[in-house]
């Protein structure tokens, strides 16, 4: 058996100082405050000291690697021990394998197929647990509705203004409107999601939602179990990746 474990960041690649502050302070507030999640980016390790994520790029694979906890464009939040594998490494190289052939990086989308969803099907496929709920539960509450925990409602009332205020910076993030950052591009989603109406369901979701997990299908492999790991991607590949 082997630990798999999950390293969360908190997203702060933007070019503006003042945006990174402020995705800071939601992660405060809405996940160490209230418990209910934030804007993060998330990676696996099982087997040696690389993490494995999921980002945006044009052409290829948006599967990707890097030493554990040291991704340079975020801000590293926390180690996670999910459970453990009973994989071999034989085994993990495959189904990376696998997946790097799944999640092209053209088909990257901040609230349907991000870097979490793609660590949830990673974990389903070592046998592992999936992600804590918070991790994800931003870009979930964008589509699907579940419960919050009974006393959130007691601490969101307490801090209602500086959420809601927040919360108009948090899902502005979402849409793609607050970064000027070109080299880090959000996905090429719905026009629509800075429309008002996909704002106030946004927020609506967010304040009385949580996380639905992730599921994603798999295709079988033709190569040898034994073949040697993925290689790493170039650091100038990683700077679009979110």
């Amino acid at each position: 058996m082997r630990e798999v474990v999950l390293h969360v960041y908190d997203v702060t690649n933007s070019d503006s100082d003042k945006t990174n502050n402020t995705i800071l302070q939601i992660n405060r507030i809405f996940k160490d405050r209230i418990g209910l999640g934030g804007i993060f980016h998330s990676a696996v390790q099982v087997y040696g000291e690389e993490e494995w994520s999921f980002g945006f790029c044009e052409n290829g694979s948006g599967v990707f690697n890097c030493p554990v906890s040291k991704n340079p464009m975020y801000t590293y939040r926390e180690r996670i021990v999910l459970g453990e594998t009973n994989c071999t490494v034989a085994t993990v190289n495959r189904i990376l394998r696998e997946l790097s052939r799944e999640w092209p990086g053209s088909s990257y989308d901040l609230l349907s197929r991000n870097c979490n969803h793609f660590c949830d099907v990673l974990c389903e496929r070592l046998g592992a647990p999936k992600l804590p709920g918070w991790v994800n539960r931003f870009a979930n509450a964008g589509d699907t509705a579940v419960v919050v925990a009974e006393n959130t409602a007691v601490k969101f009332r307490q801090a209602k203004t500086e959420i809601v205020n927040a919360s108009r910076v948090a899902y502005r993030f979402m849409a793609g409107l607050t970064s000027k950052n070109q080299a880090s591009p959000e996905s090429p989603g719905d026009q629509n999601r800075g429309s008002p109406t996909f704002q106030g369901t946004w927020l609506k979701n967010v304040v009385s939602a949580g996380a639905k997990p992730s599921s994603s299908g798999s295709t079988p492999s033709q190569e040898a179990d034994d073949a040697p790991p993925l290689q790493r991607q170039k650091s100038a590949d990683q700077s679009t990746r979110l």
